[in-house]
């Protein structure tokens, strides 16, 4: 996967919007205003991309334990946030699961009225 894949892939979702509240560097994905995809775009440029992805504390854990790739969120929390390395053990199927997972976590945890907002627009 290389920037512009997952740029396009995660703008496709339903209610997605991009923003840098950070600094210059940090692409933070959003849906219903709430995070769910952080970059880095000076490590896609250095050839280290990762990213970071709410994840289920349950599955975040087994999939830390599988995956050399998949690690505790970089200054996010560690028991709801992974850090994935992209094109590394993480194969792209799984990147996309992943990245998934994460926005239907964070859409699940709208409200009902904010997801038909979303789902109606």
């Amino acid at each position: 996967m290389n920037i512009q894949q997952l740029y396009e892939f995660c703008l496709s979702k339903k209610g997605v919007t991009e923003h840098f509240p950070f600094d210059e560097d940090t692409l933070v994905f959003k849906v219903g205003g709430k995070m769910f995809c952080l970059t880095s775009l000076q490590d896609w440029e250095k050839g280290s991309p990762s990213l970071n992805l709410k994840c289920d504390p349950e599955r975040a854990l087994e999939l830390r334990e599988q995956y050399e790739a998949i690690k505790p969120g970089w200054h996010m929390s560690k028991v709801h946030w992974n850090t994935v390395t992209v094109n590394s053990d993480v194969s792209q199927k799984l990147l996309i699961e992943l990245i998934n997972h994460s926005y239907d976590l964070v859409f699940n945890s709208l409200t009902k009225k904010i997801q038909a907002e979303i789902l109606n627009s």
